[in-house]
């Protein structure tokens, strides 16, 4: 099963949630490792995201100010790690090649939201007064 683990972040309380009048906020990161390898985290999901909307890998990367290579290095590692690929590429021909999430790539983003989701509620109950 996945381990959930949190981390300091340089985060803005307002991306988290609220913000007490004390002024201390309670924060976290998720992601989700297998066999200690990094498997899903906040900014692969953003990449899955951003192939899913854009139907390529070098403008899923360029969106997020990340190189193709390292782009290409986390679906892999992904694709590796999962039970069965997460994106798929179709090289180019007349009308240029994609890349596409496949139905593990959807699962993956909507298990990983749901768990995100879970957190955020968690986070909210721990808010200091």
């Amino acid at each position: 099963m996945a381990e959930v683990k949190s981390r300091k972040t340089n985060r803005k309380p307002s991306q988290t949630g609220c913000q007490p009048q004390s002024g201390y906020t309670v924060q976290a990161s998720v992601w989700i490792e297998k066999n200690g390898q990094l498997y899903l985290g906040g900014g692969r999901i953003i990449l899955l995201e951003n192939i899913h909307k854009l139907g390529s890998i070098s403008a899923a990367a360029r969106s997020m100010g990340l190189g193709y290579r390292n782009a290409w290095l986390w679906i892999d590692s992904m694709n590796q790690l999962a039970p069965s690929p997460l994106v798929i590429k179709v090289k180019g021909g007349p009308g240029g090649g994609y890349a596409q999430l496949t139905e593990e790539g959807h699962k993956a983003l909507k298990s990983y939201k749901k768990l995100r989701k879970k957190m955020e509620a968690t986070l909210e109950s721990l808010q200091p007064e």
